[in-house]
């Protein structure tokens, strides 16, 4: 009995000590973000947006903050950030020098990156660095001024990882990312195979790459890190060229120190940098390119209500079109809110089209509109009839046909609701009305899935006539085109649009279909490469098909109601 007490009571005392510690917890590491400025007025508002969004207590964090060479706003935008937010962290040491003058001594423009330049930033780094350490922080997070971080969990996910360097990937809009999977002998960029599975994460994870670099987090917890460091002169043997971030990935490798790029999430998005020499200017279509890529991943660039006055958008313009539809279910309201955000980046005016909506079509309906659908059709790839979602896209893209024609649009332009625009979109788009401005066409394909690609004939260096092909994304369509559509009469033998499309311009391969359209002189081109990609592809997360997500039409009940009638 007295054996039993004994270890009741000392149950008792382990149960209340572990009671008594779970009330507290340990403090998250501190962090010092590092932040070089140059020429980034276009970019910090978003920039300094997402940095205050981040998941992390403030008073874990200090800001350093160093910016010269300007010949912009960045440090306007810099001071003004401070003054409304600064006392939020645990520091906030920002240097910023008005009189170093546009360009270093030895530069021919602010995007030339000549030895000074170089040296500068090297210079910049390792101060950075040394000042984390002086501080006894747990951490230095190395971010560029041009990375906008959408995902708030980044540091705590990063820090989790408990990784000496790591660096979340970030997206651009194209090939570009802040990571290499190759180097070449002389240590610059070197493509791999494995570069674009990380990079489309098809392979997603933490790997071990050579090169990271934009967004790199720094554990000073290890005494390895007193050993990483930015100058070349400081490297044993070093052979590299005086670049700051191959001079860290080099240190990194003779000391050991994997460099770990992590994909597992979105964590952000990074434009692509300029060429040697590039204007400024092209870097301020960089940034739309990202905003434009940010918009169709769902997740848009944040921007504080605070640095909305260092926002510009272009004025608004239909882009040579007389008319530009959208067409936006109305239960589909996160469609609509992201499309108009592009447009507004874009300087798109665009009238909004209330789409006719499948789930509200019944038989009564179908007899009300007069549409018969196809004998015998069947879906070519699911092998079924077709679905009221269909019937309600074709109708939605018939009344936009009918008030081209009824207005005398000489050339509109429709668009879906979950299009990604391609980067360089404005440019692309004149070039093709450019193009097109001599030629006998009657519709242009700017978006579709292309099914023959390689057997398509050009007809201008950024046009074909096209083949046989799916979707109806966007596309510009004449009067004379609209006109010839509503003639065919295509609610009395009526198909899903994207196959009536080539049907009517004497493309597609089954020849029962097209013998119900007896006059098949739609001139069609398409552009080359296209200007807009869906936002998502079948089976990809946040995929939504309301033509597949909704009930089929019986073809016998249809055609029995017709018959019916008469």
């Amino acid at each position: 009995m007295k054996y039993s007490m004994k270890v009741s009571w000392t149950l008792f005392i382990f149960m209340c000590t572990c009671f008594a510690e779970k009330k507290f917890q340990n403090k998250l590491p501190t962090v010092g973000i590092s932040v070089l400025v140059r020429n980034k007025a276009h970019i910090l508002p978003y920039f300094f947006s997402s940095l205050y969004n981040l998941d992390y207590p403030k008073d874990r964090i200090y800001l350093w903050i160093h910016s010269d060479f300007n010949e912009d706003k960045s440090i306007e935008i810099i001071n003004k950030w401070v003054e409304n937010y600064g006392s939020e962290y645990n520091g906030m040491y920002v240097t910023t020098n008005t009189s170093s003058g546009p360009l270093h001594s030895d530069e021919s423009s602010s995007t030339n990156w000549s030895p000074n330049h170089f040296r500068h930033v090297i210079n910049m780094r390792e101060a950075a660095l040394d000042f984390g350490r002086k501080l006894w922080a747990d951490y230095i997070f190395m971010l560029d001024a041009d990375v906008i971080l959408t995902n708030i969990e980044t540091l705590k996910v990063l820090i989790a990882k408990d990784f000496t360097v790591v660096s979340p990937m970030l997206m651009s809009d194209g090939v570009y990312s802040n990571f290499w999977c190759g180097m070449t002998e002389n240590y610059y960029y070197k493509r791999t195979d494995d570069y674009k599975p990380i990079l489309n994460r098809k392979k997603t994870g933490c790997f071990d790459v050579p090169m990271v670099h934009s967004a790199v987090l720094i554990s000073m917890r290890y005494d390895v890190s007193d050993k990483l460091t930015y100058y070349p002169s400081k490297i044993t043997n070093y052979d590299g060229p005086e670049d700051d971030i191959i001079a860290f990935a080099l240190n990194s490798k003779a000391l050991g120190i994997p460099l770990y790029i992590c994909n597992e999430a979105i964590y952000g998005f990074v434009p692509v940098p300029l060429e040697d020499n590039d204007p400024l200017e092209k870097d301020y279509e960089q940034m739309l390119n990202i905003k434009l890529e940010a918009i169709s991943q769902g997740t848009p660039l944040p921007l504080n209500h605070m640095l909305e006055e260092y926002v510009t958008h272009p004025n608004k313009w239909k882009f040579g079109c007389d008319e530009i539809y959208m067409i936006n279910l109305e239960r589909r309201q996160e469609r609509r809110f992201l499309m108009e955000l592009s447009f507004k980046e874009l300087g798109m005016s665009v009238q909004h089209f209330s789409a006719i909506d499948g789930r509200n079509l019944d038989m009564n309906d179908l007899r009300e509109y007069s549409i018969t659908l196809m004998p015998n059709y069947e879906d070519p790839y699911h092998k079924r009839p077709m679905k009221a979602g269909e019937v309600g896209c074709f109708l939605s893209h018939y009344y936009i046909w009918q008030d081209i024609v009824k207005n005398h649009h000489r050339v509109a332009l429709l668009l879906e609701d979950d299009i990604h625009f391609v980067p360089y979109f404005r440019h692309r788009f004149i070039q093709l009305m450019d193009e097109i401005s001599e030629l006998d066409w009657d519709l242009v394909y700017i978006g579709r899935k292309i099914l023959l690609d390689g057997e398509e004939e050009y007809a201008t260096p950024h046009t074909t006539r096209p083949l046989y092909s799916y979707w109806t994304l966007g596309y510009l369509i004449s009067e004379r085109g609209a006109k010839k559509l509503l003639r065919a009469d295509p609610l009395s033998k009526m198909l899903p649009v994207d196959e009536f499309l080539p049907i009517m311009f004497d493309q597609h391969p089954n020849e029962e279909w097209k013998s119900h359209f007896e006059n098949r002189d739609l001139i069609a081109l398409s552009a080359a490469p296209l200007l807009v990609h869906p936002t998502h592809y079948t089976g990809q997360p946040g995929y939504i098909s309301d033509t597949e997500d909704s009930d089929i039409v019986d073809p016998d009940f249809v055609h029995l109601q017709s018959k019916n009638e008469l």
